[in-house]
């Protein structure tokens, strides 16, 4: 009897933290975020105009940095060997929950925010992903449960990942092998899209390497036949390529750039490297192509009598998907509505799509159905796969541009600059924030979160696909 009634006691007193009236703490994370928009804007349109692209990302590091020491964060800079990179902590204990943030840009798409292809910059980078966006509602939802945690009204730690260099190299896999995820009990992510829905997919698994072809330089017209060429091995090496594609998996993408194919027409280059990456829907597949394509660049040297080598720059896993944390999403996202927009938005959004030649739809602000989880998604890849791996990681997508406008464009890069961008950004903060309020309280709802991702993962031992070292800061 004794120790029902210290039962009963125990469980009314710790109602206001666990059991308790989500409701309401949902709330006070949707007024935090409303508290926050504005400085938020301030921060995602400081990120934009600077742009920087990977591993260059100081102002928007600084920026972001700098809004979380504000909010009371314990920030650890340049983590990972990574001068970009931090995370900012707050409260402890467990659970431990993290967000993840990237703040990266695109190289050659500068974009006012005008509907109109039009560079801010002549020839420099812009945010056609949206990363202004990202990393900046991710940290507005950590600090709306950093206040929740200070007030008492939450127990545990939350840890914002400031992640750089996610559009080339992948910063993530420095920090995952520096082990700033292993603590983590679950980890929450979003991404700019022209869509809002819990995200349930995987992605496609990747590899880049270098390949690069030395030779002996000869005057082109005077004496060829005293000349090796590297470039006619990157010839050979680009066809052997371009053949293969008809005999690949239709779930199999390669892509390849010319990074130095000579320098003047009247030598023959001694010298031609090439940036190479093979994707697959699953890591097996995309390690069996590239192997064969590895395989080619020997070929290529033999066929062209020069010498080659081959370096890795980095591999990245496909997604472990979470559909347990995906239905959670769901129900937040239902709860916060869809997404609506003033009539100067929707103008925009027409312009936008008729400047890119897509059919003039507006913006897709609607809640979507949570889908199916598909065995071979096609699309893009992402370093969030292998933070997946280690931790299970929760994810949404929030419409910030018009419906069927081309990623990676100038077109992303007007939007995430104005108020429809803006808008999107403000509503992932919330659905992250809520999201997160689940994971801290519902002790059930996370057991099964971890259920899955350890089912999903199986005996599979997670390693980062890197060559030793640390990043290639400054390298092309």
């Amino acid at each position: 009897m004794k120790n029902t009634i210290l039962g009963i006691f125990l469980s009314l007193l710790l109602f206001p933290i666990y059991g308790q009236n989500k409701k309401n703490l949902k709330k006070e994370v949707i007024v935090s975020i409303e508290s926050q928009k504005e400085d938020l804007i301030t921060v995602s349109d400081k990120i934009w105009e600077a742009a920087e692209i990977a591993f260059q990302e100081e102002v928007s590091s600084e920026t972001l940095i700098a809004y979380a020491k504000a909010n009371g964060f314990n920030v650890e800079v340049g983590v990972a060997e990574t001068p970009t990179a931090f995370v900012a902590t707050y409260g402890s204990g467990k659970p431990v929950i993290g967000i993840l943030g990237e703040f990266d840009a695109l190289p050659g798409i500068s974009q006012k925010a005008v509907p109109q292809k039009t560079p801010l910059v002549k020839g420099a980078a812009g945010h056609g992903c949206g990363h202004n966006m990202y990393g900046t509602a991710s940290l507005g939802a950590a600090v709306a449960i950093k206040n929740l945690i200070a007030s008492g009204k939450l127990k545990g730690t939350v840890k914002f990942f400031g992640t750089p260099a996610e559009e080339k190299f992948f910063g993530k896999l420095w920090m995952a092998r520096a082990g700033l995820f292993d603590d983590l009990d679950a980890c929450l992510d979003w991404h700019p899209a022209d869509t809002t829905e819990a995200d349930v997919q995987s992605s496609l698994a990747l590899v880049d390497f270098k390949v690069e072809f030395f030779g002996q330089t000869a005057h082109a017209s005077g004496d060829p036949w005293n000349g090796r060429s590297a470039s006619d091995a990157l010839e050979l090496y680009t066809h052997g390529i371009n053949a293969y594609r008809e005999h690949v998996k239709p779930t199999v993408r390669m892509h390849y750039h010319i990074q130095d194919g000579g320098q003047v027409v009247n030598v023959v280059p001694d010298y031609a490297r090439l940036w190479v990456r093979v994707r697959d829907t699953k890591r097996e597949g995309m390690n069996q192509v590239y192997e064969r394509v590895k395989a080619m660049a020997e070929g290529a040297a033999i066929l062209a009598n020069v010498d080659y080598k081959i370096s890795l720059i980095s591999g990245i896993h496909e997604i472990l998907p979470n559909r347990t944390g995906g239905a959670a999403v769901q129900k937040n996202l239902e709860t916060l509505g869809d997404l609506t927009y003033t009539k100067e938005e929707l103008d925009f959004a027409y312009q936008i799509q008729e400047a890119t030649s897509k059919p003039k739809l507006g913006i897709d602000g609607k809640i979507k159905p949570l889908k199916p989880t598909a065995e071979h998604p096609m699309g893009g890849s992402t370093d969030v796969g292998d933070v997946s791996f280690l931790v299970p990681v929760v994810r949404l997508g929030a419409t910030v541009a018009p419906e069927g406008t081309p990623w990676h464009s100038w077109a992303v890069v007007a939007c995430g600059g104005m108020s429809i961008g803006h808008k999107g950004m403000v509503y992932a903060a919330k659905a992250l924030g809520m999201s997160m309020v689940d994971l801290f309280t519902d002790k059930e709802l996370l057991q099964e979160v971890k259920a899955e991702f350890k089912t999903r993962k199986g005996d599979y031992q997670y390693t980062p696909m890197l060559p030793p070292g640390p990043p290639p800061i400054g390298e092309e």
